[in-house]
């Protein structure tokens, strides 16, 4: 009974812990993600947000809200250093500066490099294995499943 309240303790640590980051709990940061969102996310103010997005971006699935979101973070980021804090995370992460629509680009080239790796060791494993061997399939689908996980960074 006691391993059980204990277990069940280190659950609601844990819980806690995964409440977010501290810039995102921020109450400056979540005003102005709300006060973004209903000026430039809804009606008229989505078109004209659509209209001047670049394509890229909107391909790569930034939203209205992923912009107010990024926006929002610099200005408590801002405030933050204006008050002598250190630069707090937001959603797990540190805040970087987008470049294209890549906001971390060094993490992005490096799941894209991972992913390639995986899917040249498929290919080599596929050419150098037989398919009637035990487990072939197996391991084909475990290493496409391994790609799909790393190309989406």
């Amino acid at each position: 009974m006691a391993g059980r309240a204990s277990r069940l303790l280190l659950l609601a640590g844990a819980a806690a812990l995964a409440s977010g980051s501290q810039g995102d709990r921020e109450p400056v940061y979540r005003e102005c993600v709300l006060q973004c969102e209903e000026r430039n996310c809804s009606g008229g103010a989505l078109k004209h947000f659509r209209s001047r997005q670049p394509i890229y971006m909107s391909l790569a699935g930034w939203t209205c809200r992923d912009d107010c979101k990024y926006e929002c973070m610099w200005v408590t980021v801002g405030l933050y250093l204006q008050e002598g804090h250190q630069v707090p995370q937001f959603h797990g992460k540190w805040p970087f500066s987008r470049f294209l629509f890549f906001q971390e680009p060094a993490s992005a080239v490096a799941s894209f490099l991972n992913g390639l790796a995986s899917l040249v060791m498929l290919c080599r494993y596929r050419t150098s294995v037989p398919a009637s061997s035990p487990m072939y399939h197996t391991c084909v689908a475990f290493a496409w499943m391994r790609k799909l996980k790393h190309s989406k960074g």
